[in-house]
């Protein structure tokens, strides 16, 4: 360990764990659940068009199909800390992935537009649980000089997420020969796309059963011994086991279960650290990451890209995500999580106003001008690997870290359901807005990124280096 790493841990009260392998292999499972969020997430990218042509549908029903698995994950993230606190962050992560295979094989076999509709809100429920409860139990097992890094994992295994399902669409489609409703094993190619998250999803319910619960529900439950034995396999065993113990339930006799009415305050309605949850997840959105995702095939297509390039360049983004948030992963713990949210927001700024640019070129036979549809391409890239290293990954970071313990499991879920009604607005409004102005629309993004900049350097503190029991 680095002498960087042992002051953390000093400073923290903490000793390293003894098995650090024990510990990222109980991260890595846990981020499963990320890993699903960003497959269910990023999969419909390849079936937009087909859905679209199959349904004889317009872009503003077409945008509600895909939006609407956001409403299931907004209910998700809002029931999914009270589920949590009532049976164990376990038994969730099991509920979720028994509802990401159900909506993977409802959505590979629909029978009409509002069966797969429904499908779709069965998963985005899973999503929305999965992406409270994994943040939320990486920081209650994870050593406090190895949070940020753990806490990471969630970040990293959405983004991978988005890339294999970019590829896995890409090496469908050419397996259709470039039709995305060409037939494969007797389906069209897009239902097969859906499909295949059966497998991840099924890994992931294995998985919960081969980690330990949070040893702080344990010792809400009255399960200290269960609870010793967890700390002692990620805190390392020479802590002072009972100390610890003592320690978490000192901070949780101080506080009851989180409810919504503990969130409330006398003047603004929520707390004033709740308040700073939600602008962190509404900016978050409000840039416009998502469309990167769900309809970059699509964007690319409009502007005069074919389909078999269109996915490919969806893929070389995904891939970019990734290269971004290991650079996040490596920094976060380093320089702390406020610098890089602020380097992240400016240039997000940056390349998304360029690309309103390039977009704002008029068409040549249907494509965009060689020198505007080159910038367009690298402005896209670069957008989303300053997104990646900085907002990607520390507001998953922060919304684990920075509330206090009495009210992290609910405010956690209104943090995160207002993530994804913002996720939802800029989901189901992109194919209007696209037609009615390309670059007007990207100006728009551009805007609330400049606009983060000054809420990041008013309201968000640093959480980098703190114990959880120390929040608030």
């Amino acid at each position: 360990m680095t002498s960087t790493a042992q002051s953390q841990a000093s400073g923290g009260g903490h000793t390293a764990p003894d098995h650090l392998g024990h510990v990222i292999f109980i991260t890595a499972a846990a981020a499963m659940g990320g890993f699903l969020f960003g497959y269910d997430s990023s999969v419909i990218n390849g079936a937009v068009e087909a859905i679209r042509d199959r349904y004889s549908i317009g872009s503003g029903t077409l945008a509600q199909v895909i939006a609407i698995a956001l409403i299931g994950c907004a209910i998700g993230a809002a029931t999914a800390g009270r589920i949590a606190d009532r049976i164990g962050r376990i038994r969730c992560m099991q509920i979720a992935a028994t509802l990401f295979t159900i909506s993977a094989v409802g959505s590979a076999l629909p029978f009409a537009l509002w069966d797969l509709a429904f499908w779709r809100i069965i998963g985005g429920f899973a999503i929305g649980m999965a992406s409270v409860i994994g943040p939320a139990y990486i920081a209650e097992v994870a050593p406090p000089a190895y949070r940020g890094r753990l806490g990471s994992f969630q970040q990293a295994a959405i983004v991978i997420g988005i890339a294999i399902s970019q590829l896995v669409n890409w090496g469908i489609l050419n397996a259709a020969h470039g039709d995305q409703r060409g037939k494969l094993m007797g389906l069209e190619a897009w239902q097969v796309m859906l499909g295949v998250m059966v497998v991840p999803a099924v890994l992931y319910g294995l998985l919960s059963f081969a980690i330990p619960e949070s040893p702080r529900f344990l010792i809400s439950v009255g399960r200290d011994a269960d609870a010793k034995k967890v700390l002692a396999d990620v805190e390392g065993k020479d802590i002072d086991l009972d100390a610890r113990v003592a320690e978490i339930e000192h901070a949780m006799r101080s506080e009851h279960k989180s409810s919504f009415k503990d969130l409330l305050g006398s003047r603004m309605g929520f707390l004033p650290i709740v308040w700073v949850g939600i602008g962190l997840s509404v900016f978050q959105q409000l840039v416009g990451i998502n469309v990167a995702f769900y309809y970059s095939s699509t964007l690319w297509q409009s502007v005069g890209i074919d389909p078999s390039s269109s996915f490919f360049y969806s893929f070389t983004t995904s891939i970019i995500n990734i290269i971004g948030t290991v650079i996040a992963m490596v920094l976060v713990d380093r320089v702390g999580r406020k610098p890089l949210a602020l380097v992240g927001s400016i240039g997000m700024a940056i390349a998304l106003a360029v690309e309103a640019w390039a977009f704002s070129a008029h068409l040549v036979d249907g494509k965009l001008p060689n020198t505007e549809g080159v910038v367009a391409l690298i402005a896209a890239h670069v957008f989303v690997l300053f997104f990646a290293l900085s907002w990607g990954v520390v507001v998953w970071v922060f919304l684990g870290e920075m509330f206090p313990n009495r009210i992290r499991a609910a405010a956690l879920g209104v943090a995160a359901a207002a993530q994804w009604i913002a996720n939802w607005a800029i989901t189901a409004s992109f194919p209007s807005l696209s037609d009615w102005n390309l670059s007007g629309t990207y100006v728009i993004y551009a805007i609330f990124a400049a606009l983060s900049i000054p809420f990041v350097l008013r309201y968000v503190k640093e959480t980098k280096g703190k114990a959880l029991e120390e929040m608030g």
